[in-house]
């Protein structure tokens, strides 16, 4: 059995901007000095397809590290703080297994299928807005997406998007680890506070009689009759908010990068609804914005090296379906790869912890690009784009496009 220490580990350097623009090569480098194991500057990196998923099915074994990345961050005490460490997925098990049984029967494949009218609405209120321009920053155009989406979900009215979609960008870039984002992070989380449970005691005080239920009623019926707190629900509803938009607007954005170099699937994208399902999960496995992160609770053994109690882990789902080991021709972008069950991407995550909207977030981007392709004709590049910091929530910043308005 190796002790970590006595592995020779490459390390990391993931905070530079030029890793975020093309991890890769650090991976392969990794890759060369140990098969699945790495540094970083918090801890440990655990890149290898498979090592991922065997070490996240032994969730007896960890916790998610949220208290780890608060004191990382020096934001002990702090608003940020008091709701990284109390969101739904840092509970403790007794009170993560209350809240995710109360909500998770909610959140099904019927149920984002549902959603899918709204969902068309939304996309074609903003193509409206947004293709008349003929050149436009499609990150800005993606971010309004997922957070439209959301509003009309809960019955937020839409004057209020510019405001949640500027404080969700703030809270995005959390777990980059940067400390000096620690006072916008306290203002944007206050801001998403007061929105929450206004949204809340409103819809208490005026319940809408007569209309079919929306997701905030059924929300907080199901926090009502599972005895919820109001203080969870309004972390939930945060929550929801915050992770539905950081993995719409990110993958969105990267496939239209991925469209601008395989014109034939967009142009396919345009006409069949169906393709773009497939386009969706292949696009997940190419690339998606998440590096998940654990403490160990106990020492774990695995393939002969000890991984002691209390240490941090981090697992980077964004590359793990790059995996060279695991998939042919890793680089090659191609929606009719076969989906094989044991190699199928775990963009939305493992176990008692896997992502609660991930058939939203599916169906939300199979509606978006769908209605994208057939209002946006021909599109190319109009400048050069941006990147948001590798570690937490990855993916590019700006993506200047040109196109032809059908």
């Amino acid at each position: 059995m190796q002790a970590l220490s006595d592995l020779d580990l490459y390390e990391l350097p993931w905070e530079e901007p030029a890793f975020a623009a093309d991890p890769m090569p650090q991976f392969a480098k990794a890759r060369a000095r140990h098969p699945w194991l790495a540094k970083c500057s918090a801890g440990y990196v655990v890149f290898d397809y498979h090592a991922i998923r065997e070490l996240y099915w032994q969730d007896d074994k960890m916790r998610t590290s949220f208290d780890g990345i608060v004191e990382i961050m020096g934001a002990k005490g702090t608003k940020w703080g008091r709701f990284t460490e109390e969101q739904m997925i840092a509970l403790p098990e007794r009170e993560h297994k209350l809240m995710r049984a109360t909500f998770a029967a909610l959140f099904t494949p019927r149920y984002a299928n549902a959603l899918r009218p709204v969902m068309q609405e939304q996309i074609n209120r903003l193509l409206d807005e947004y293709v008349p321009r003929q050149q436009i920053d499609f990150e800005e155009f993606a971010s309004y997406y997922p957070v439209s989406v959301l509003s009309r979900l809960v019955g937020a009215p839409l004057e209020l998007i510019p405001g949640l979609r500027s404080s969700m960008e703030t809270i995005g870039l959390a777990f980059s680890l940067d400390k000096t984002r620690l006072p916008a992070l306290d203002v944007a989380i206050e801001h998403m506070d007061a929105f929450a449970h206004k949204l809340m005691a409103d819809r208490r005080a005026n319940p809408r009689e007569g209309q079919e239920p929306d997701l905030l009623d059924v929300l907080i019926k199901a926090s009502d009759d599972g005895g919820i707190s109001d203080r969870q629900l309004a972390d939930l509803l945060i929550f929801l908010f915050v992770a539905g938009y950081d993995t719409s607007k990110n993958v969105l954005t990267y496939m239209m990068s991925l469209m601008m170099r395989n014109p034939e699937v967009y142009a396919r994208c345009a006409e069949d609804l169906d393709y773009c399902r497939k386009v969706v999960e292949e696009t997940l496995r190419y690339f998606n914005p998440g590096t998940s992160f654990r403490f160990t609770d106990a020492d774990i053994e695995y393939r002969d090296v000890l991984l002691p109690k209390d240490t941090m882990l981090f697992f980077p789902l964004s590359v793990s379906g790059r995996d060279p080991t695991v998939f042919d021709d890793p680089e090659r972008f191609d929606p009719d790869r076969p989906i094989v069950p044991e190699k199928r991407h775990i963009a939305f995550g493992l176990g008692k912890h896997m992502c609660l909207g991930q058939y939203i977030a599916r169906t939300q981007l199979q509606e978006g690009i769908h209605a994208i392709a057939k209002r946006m004709r021909n599109p190319r590049r109009a400048g050069e784009q941006g990147w948001r910091p590798f570690p937490g929530v990855w993916g590019m910043k700006g993506l200047p496009i040109a196109f032809d308005p059908a």
